[in-house]
């Protein structure tokens, strides 16, 4: 076979682009130092390198979680040692308050510190990180309190059946007694709210002068006691309720009921004291659900039943735990002709009671959303762990709450109150206490932070030793609480701790895994590029020897 110069130039080209591309792709790794670039140079451990890299940005996200949780908590931990710090000396300030040999003037200058206390701590209660509530649960962008205005009652059967809101503000406590006009009732005796002849008195001055100016009005069932100069207005929902009168011409007597009207905190977050059970469909309306169980995130229960049912029928229902996307079918419940209600299980969850609320049947298609409210905010620090940066407000602070899935009357409003187990709730008007008859239920009335310091304000600010000696035991009571309130807090930034250690170690792990299958030899990889700049320049060379393309070649 004839080998022409166009073969010959070629091949020599072909030779020397291959030795260049070599060279090339040398080049790239040794400036990357990875040996595998992409995808064509080894497509199995390109595969093992992605997910490696997946892994790594995982861990990375956890490690940012982290960082951010430490910032929440951190945050909340301060916030929690300035408040300890504040009860200290709340609690020194109380002791002093509490000895006998102090007067009303005593009592009236260590109340000026003991309102500032109550207020710094009503700040702390709005601390924020990042512009975002730390204790309002879920309403992050507004604050989780704010001071209002609320009473306290030496009375223990007003408490029991009134209800309240307090209008209008007051620098300091107003002291009101109940007195009868006539003088024609008995110190200590009950007379109605709506009784012609009750009359009203009132104190801005810690009791030394009393105020008659103000006056008891009756209107759609609810009894307004309007206190001018006091700048406040109690309106009462029950018109029919009675009060004890005071003595008509001694104040001091305390054998009547006595209202305190001093400063607490609302609080305005969410809660997770509750659990809803919403109706969608037909008739729904008329069946009422209650659920018993652990129920942490949103269930639909759908009545599968091609006809309508009564609920003492068989009942064929499905439920679904991820908001409709898939069901669980199948469940039934035998007819049982006796049975008030139906009992339908959800699986790992607990049971959803249907019962009248008026009607007695299911339609086809009816669902019944069980809906927990939630207030914590978690976040992921592994694969399988998260943790709760923000707390409840309500459950630190105490203050008062209304719970927003109960209908109460116009005037009405709900406290929340603190037992050695769990919150519990008193929809009357104050803390079920009788601050001088020594009856008091202080066992579930003790850790209401913004309760307990607004009871010392007003009873410092109105003289009034022996309120001030029980609401000091109840602030101990109140930074114990806080103190281990600051110990979950500080738990949970061990467990941050302990995290972040493990992710180090999986980062390590995993970057170390990852260097095997993509990092490149060095030192072999010098000495191949090394090798491959020597062939290339051979093919330069012996191509320019045999190759004379030049015109005297062929002369």
């Amino acid at each position: 076979m004839r080998v022409t110069q166009q073969m010959l130039f070629d091949r020599y080209v072909r030779n020397m682009n291959t030795s260049l591309s070599e060279l090339i792709e040398l080049n790239l790794k040794t400036q990357t130092q990875k040996k595998v670039n992409r995808p064509s140079d080894d497509p199995t451990s390109m595969v093992q390198i992605l997910d490696h890299r997946d892994t790594l940005r995982r861990l990375s996200q956890y490690q940012e979680n982290i960082d951010t949780a430490k910032g929440w908590l951190g945050r909340s931990d301060e916030t929690l040692m300035q408040v300890s710090t504040l009860l200290t000396r709340a609690k020194e300030l109380a002791e002093q308050a509490a000895t006998g040999t102090l007067g009303a003037d005593n009592r009236e200058q260590i109340s000026y510190e003991m309102r500032s206390i109550f207020e710094q701590l009503v700040g702390l209660s709005n601390m924020d990180y990042e512009d975002k509530s730390l204790y309002a649960g879920h309403k992050t962008g507004s604050n989780a309190f704010k001071q209002i205005l609320w009473l306290t009652s030496n009375d223990q059967d007003f408490n029991d059946s009134v209800n309240f809101t307090i209008q209008g503000s007051a620098e300091k406590t107003v002291l009101v007694q109940f007195y009868d006009s006539t003088n024609a009732t008995a110190t200590g005796d009950a007379m109605a709210l709506n009784d012609a002849n009750l009359a009203v008195r009132y104190s801005v001055d810690g009791g030394q002068t009393f105020e008659t100016d103000g006056s008891i009005s009756v209107s759609g069932g609810q009894v307004t006691v309007d206190l001018p100069q006091g700048g406040v207005a109690v309106v009462l929902d029950s018109p029919t309720a009675t009060v004890k009168v005071s003595d008509f011409s001694d104040t001091n007597v305390a054998d009547g009921t006595w209202l305190w009207v001093r400063p607490s905190a609302q609080y305005l977050g969410d809660d997770e004291d509750a659990i809803v059970v919403d109706n969608l469909g037909a008739g729904t309306e008329y069946i009422s659900g209650s659920v018993t169980g652990n129920f942490s995130n949103n269930v639909v229960v759908r009545i599968d039943n091609e006809t309508a049912v009564d609920l003492d029928g068989e009942i064929n229902y499905s439920y679904s735990l991820n908001g409709g996307l898939t069901w669980v079918e199948g469940n039934l419940i035998p007819a049982d002709g006796t049975a008030s209600n139906a009992v339908l299980s959800i699986a790992s969850k607990g049971i959803l009671t249907l019962s009248s609320n008026g009607g007695n049947t299911l339609q086809p298609g009816s669902q019944f959303i069980i809906r927990p409210r939630t207030a914590s905010i978690e976040f992921d620090i592994s694969a399988s762990e998260t943790v709760r940066v923000n707390d409840i407000g309500s459950a630190i602070f105490g203050g008062i709450y209304q719970d927003p899935d109960k209908v109460l009357s116009a005037a009405g409003a709900r406290i929340a109150l603190w037992s050695s187990n769990a919150s519990v709730v008193f929809d009357n008007a104050s803390a079920p206490t009788d601050y001088f008859n020594g009856t008091s239920n202080a066992g579930i009335y003790n850790k209401n932070l913004f309760e307990t310091l607004g009871n010392l304000v007003a009873f410092m600010e109105t003289n009034t030793q022996t309120g001030i000696q029980q609401s000091l035991e109840n602030l101990k009571l109140v930074q114990e609480h806080i103190l281990n309130m600051t110990a979950s807090v500080g738990g949970r930034e061990h467990r941050l701790e302990v995290a972040e250690d493990i992710i180090d170690g999986l980062e390590l792990n995993e970057e170390a895994r990852l260097s095997t299958v993509e990092d490149a030899d060095l030192a072999e990889l010098m000495i191949d590029l090394a090798q491959q700049e020597i062939v290339y320049e051979a093919v330069l060379k012996s191509s320019a020897k045999i190759m004379q393309m030049n015109l005297m070649s062929f002369l």
